[in-house]
This record gives structure tokens, sequence and C-alpha cells, in this order.
């Protein structure tokens, strides 16, 4: 992501603040701007004088977990982020309101990448209406109730913003990495096939080639891959063994992937990270040209943040913590990420 600044004082600021920390200014994020706008009123007219505007926050900043401005000429009480949520969990409950803060914090993250990416329009009349919707539900003994995406509509487990009961399902299902913004970056990657390749046969033909057929009978697969694990030798092709599972799955986990890497290649540009290592092998040497989001070929983008994650994975080991991003990126999973890249640049 990259970095914010008070226009009052240009103190840095984090995508979720509300206020600046030095000067005390009001500050929200704006989705015309995807940038913080700071106001040059208190709180609650907050106007910003060089643009004659005013704003309101959106409904769940009274909640603390969301910080997004809406034009007060559009009347609505929920942002773009929040009028997504189709059901949240009971806030009186503090134990579900502190998990909820933890996913709504995952998720505007989510919506700002995939604003950046244009693959979001902003609900107005001249665009038909987003379909992707969220649920923020506890399976209270159901146990067909599973994170995961059907028709638009994206289930998150409340049990998944607690760290303790993720990091044993991460062990339980040998997993390198499992976070909130994993689990949203996996997820509406099954939304985005939807989008992008059901229905579309020159897609369609070039995902088959690339990913496989996702004709494959969906339920057998998942069973298989659970009763016998990942194929040997599965990273050669696969970002991770449970990609191996089905076309939909290594789709959508190649997908998550692919986020990760603009995510962390914006975040490394803004900052100005250059790797420079003081060895013989150049291969180790990069920086971030521009704004990811602004370069055409996903070949500079991965070639230029490979170093970069490389070192962050190396001050990660020099703290005993593990590596920011535990994954190798073989030649075949770079095909398949170029192939998301294009898609989404047409």
């Amino acid at each position: 992501m990259k970095i914010f600044e008070c226009g009052h004082c240009f103190h840095p600021l984090y995508f979720e603040n509300s206020s600046c920390e030095k000067c005390g200014n009001h500050v929200g994020f704006s989705v015309k701007d995807l940038d913080l706008k700071s106001f040059d009123s208190p709180f609650p007219s907050l106007e910003i004088n060089d643009e004659k505007g005013k704003f309101t926050y959106c409904g769940n900043y009274k909640f603390g977990v969301c910080n997004w401005l809406i034009p007060q000429d559009e009347n609505s009480e929920f942002c773009l982020a929040c009028s997504l949520n189709r059901t949240i969990p009971d806030l009186s409950d503090q134990e579900n309101f502190e998990k909820w803060k933890k996913l709504e914090s995952a998720k505007h993250r989510l919506v700002y990448q995939l604003l950046k990416l244009g693959l979001l329009n902003t609900k107005n009349s001249t665009e038909k209406p987003i379909s992707l919707m969220f649920d923020f539900i506890a399976k209270q003994g159901n146990d067909k109730i599973n994170t995961g995406h059907q028709n638009g509509l994206i289930t998150i487990l409340l049990s998944e913003a607690d760290s303790v009961h993720r990091e044993y399902m991460r062990k339980q299902m040998s997993e390198q990495y499992r976070t909130l913004i994993g689990h949203f970056r996996h997820e509406v990657g099954h939304y985005y096939w939807d989008q992008l390749i059901a229905g579309q046969e020159e897609n369609l033909q070039e995902f088959r080639r690339i990913f496989g057929d996702e004709q494959l009978d969906y339920g057998q697969a998942l069973n298989s891959h659970y009763q016998n694990g990942a194929p040997q030798n599965w990273q050669q092709s696969f970002i991770s063994q449970y990609a191996t599972a089905h076309p939909w799955e290594d789709w959508a986990e190649t997908w998550a992937h692919y986020l990760h890497i603009m995510d962390m290649s914006e975040t490394a540009f803004y900052f100005g990270v250059t790797v420079n290592p003081r060895i013989k092998d150049e291969s180790v040497k990069g920086k971030i040209p521009t704004d990811p989001y602004e370069i055409n070929g996903f070949d500079e983008i991965y070639e230029t943040w490979a170093p970069v994650s490389f070192a962050i994975n190396s001050l990660n080991r020099g703290m005993g913590i593990p590596d920011a991003y535990p994954f190798v990126v073989s030649p075949v999973v770079l095909e398949k990420m170029k192939f998301i890249h294009q898609l989404i640049s047409q």
C-alpha cells in the first residue's frame, strides 16, 4: 500500500488513521482519489476549503472500524467498502466486536487494492451495482458453514480473526501461510473467475491451457486432495499444496499471491526500498521503479519485487519470526500470474 500523509503537517499516516497523530486534524479515505483527505474544519462538518467539499464519515466510523468518506450530497449511510457487507456479527458481544474489527481492516485493504486495479466500480447511476457481498459469521454448531465463496457472496468465519485458532488451522492444513488478508484475496479470486473467465470463450480456453480443465468434478477433486495430499514435486507447477486440488483452487491461490506481490511492490515503491546487497551475485539487486499498478508487464514487477522479498524474509529471520513470503514462484506459476495480470490490464 502507498504511504499517506497529513495535508496540514505532512506527517505520515497509516491507511486506517482517522486523525493525524501529530497535529490532530481529522482525515478520511476518499474512494475518488484513493487517498487520505485532510479537513480544514473540525468534526463533524468535515469541509475541505480548496475543494469546497463537504463529507461525512461512513456509518461504521462510530465503531472505530472505518475512516472512509462519503460526499454529503450522496446521502448514503455506508461507504463503498462497508456497503458490501450483507451480514456482520452481533456487536453487543465484545469478542465478536474485536474479531469484526480485524475482518474489516483486512476487507478495507482488499477493497483499496481492487479499486487500484480497476476491478470495482463505485456503484453510481451509470454502472451496474456490485454483485460482491460479504458475510462475517460464526459456525454456531453448524458444520455446513465455512469460509468460502458462492455466486458473489464471500463468507469469512469470525474464528479466522482469532490468531490462536488460525495458527491451529494452519498446522492442521499443513499450510505455510494463513492470514485474514490471505483469505480475502483467495476468496475474491473465485468471484473474479466468474467475472473474467466464465462465459468468455477465449479467456476460458487460455485458462484451461494454463490451469487445467475446471470441468473436473470439484467435490471429488477436493476429497481426493484431503485424502491423498499434494502430488510429489508440486512446487514445480503450483504456488501451494492446496492449489493442486482443482483448477479453480489453483486460480484462487495464484490470484491471492498475485495480489500479495502487487501490494508488497506498491509498498516498497512508496518507501523507496532499494536492495543492493554486498555480494557478487547481482540477481538479488532490485528497486521498484514506479507504482506497480502502472506497469504493463508483470515480468518487470516480479523481477524487481523478488529481491525485495528476499531482503524482507532475511530481516524477519533475524528477528526469529517466519518469512513474510515463504513461497517459491516457479516459472510455471509465474506464467499463471502473468495471465492474471494480462486479464486485469485488459
